[in-house]
């Protein structure tokens, strides 16, 4: 792959939306596992409030764990796409 040309401004649009779609499915998971902690929490405290603590916590950990190597894996393709590999 070649490095995009950032000062022309065709190139650096279409070089946003490439790193748009890279590793989404995986930050889109983070987000979902998030708002999944976030519902579970509040389903504990106000509904079940015998669900233990690590359920949510559990999800909300996923969450965080899938949105953080999503983020390092577009990184990376970035670093390995600017150095042309």
């Amino acid at each position: 792959m070649t490095p995009p040309d950032l000062n022309d401004a065709a190139q650096r649009a279409a070089y946003a939306r490439e790193l748009r779609y890279v590793a989404r499915p995986l930050r889109l998971a983070g987000l979902a596992f998030a708002v999944l902690g976030v519902l579970l929490v509040v389903a504990r405290l106000v509904w079940w409030p015998v669900m233990p603590v690590a359920i949510p916590a559990a999800a909300l950990a996923l969450g965080a764990f899938n949105m953080i190597a999503g983020m390092a894996i577009r990184t990376l393709y970035h670093a390995r796409r600017m150095r042309g590999d």
